[in-house]
């Protein structure tokens, strides 16, 4: 992951973080107990997070946690099992596709794959316009007065409205389907993987461009990655996520600078870092046995497998997500309940 500058924002201008639920900003999407088993596969498993007006919140985890399944859910491209979602207030869970039909032009996807999730049949003006006339916000006229403006918002040549997505680079295209996602100015993006598709050389740019355009337009921004660089650079709050559940969330400051659950601190201790007189004196933390399958969890906590911090506890009980000091920053562990500090570093 290339090096990217830290966009300018404002203090006040974005929540920070806080509580889960966020204190100083209206909900956007309140996730409550969600649900989603595939036959046997328990995809998410209890899952609950919300996410206030004008903030990203990076949602992290390894492949096969359940990541992308919980933006499928929150878009509705897939109904939930159980729990609930709510949308600027409105509970969305089990409407109709005739009643979520106005509801999509609040919400919107970007894709991993910024090829398949192109009509290869449609030109750039017909795939970025095409939201405007599904919803009947203008007629072709005007998709042809609008489409180029927002093509040049998302750092394309207007002229380019004209071609076809296999006539562009990955880069250009990931800008296409952001330009696509956001021509309605929605209230709500989530961004699926948006740049893990994409050469090493243009991720820091279209990371600074979705940074610019959330901070330009306001939305808010479910982003789901498994890479810790990008939620540093992006997000305002993290949700860690681990076979179905949420183990820690927190500010981003907190969550890199004090990680409380095993788990995290696995992560963040396997992610490079730029200072190599850093990177040799950080304490690497192996994990132990293979990600057990979501077919099967294991009892109790589900990290208990892996952890090297694991007791008796850990093996037959779950423990509760637990906000222990109150400030907004709470963690899923036994140690943390019995006023221990986990430090699985030291464990080793």
């Amino acid at each position: 992951m290339p090096s990217v500058a830290a966009p300018a924002r404002t203090p006040g201008g974005r929540p920070s973080g806080g509580l889960l639920p966020p204190r100083r900003s209206a909900v956007i999407l309140r996730i409550d107990n969600l649900v989603k088993h595939y036959g046997q596969v328990r995809a998410v498993d209890g899952l609950s997070l919300e996410i206030g007006e004008g903030e990203v919140l990076g949602l992290v985890g390894e492949s096969g946690s359940g990541k992308s399944t919980v933006g499928k859910c929150v878009l509705r491209l897939t109904d939930p099992t159980a729990g609930t979602i709510e949308l600027a207030g409105r509970d969305i869970t089990r409407l109709s596709r005739r009643a979520m039909r106005p509801l999509r032009r609040d919400m919107h996807m970007v894709f991993q794959d910024p090829f398949s999730s192109l009509n290869p049949r449609f030109t750039i003006e017909q795939i970025v316009g095409e939201p405007l006339l599904r919803h009947k916000v203008t007629d072709r006229r005007g998709v042809s007065e609008r489409v180029p403006a927002m093509l040049e918002k998302v750092g394309l040549r207007p002229e380019m409205r004209s071609r076809f997505p296999h006539e562009l680079s990955g880069g250009q295209r990931q800008r296409v389907g952001l330009a696509r996602a956001l021509i309605l100015e929605p209230k709500l993006v989530v961004a699926d993987e948006p740049v893990s598709a994409l050469d090493v050389s243009v991720q820091a740019s279209v990371l600074n461009l979705i940074t610019d355009l959330q901070r330009d337009m306001g939305f808010s921004c479910l982003f789901i990655t498994h890479d810790l660089s990008v939620v540093e650079f992006l997000a305002d709050r993290i949700a860690v996520m681990y076979l179905g559940k949420i183990v820690e969330s927190g500010p981003k400051a907190e969550i890199f600078a004090a990680p409380r659950h095993p788990y995290t601190q696995a992560l963040l201790s396997a992610a490079p870092v730029a200072d190599p007189v850093r990177q040799r004196e950080r304490r690497r933390i192996v994990l132990g046995a293979d990600v057990p399958s979501p077919v099967d969890p294991p009892p109790g906590c589900r990290f208990h497998t892996r952890c090297p911090l694991a007791y008796d506890a850990c093996r037959t009980d779950e423990p509760p997500l637990t906000d222990a000091r109150g400030n907004g920053h709470p963690a899923a562990c036994h140690l943390i309940t019995a006023d221990r500090i986990p430090d699985a570093a030291a464990h080793r």
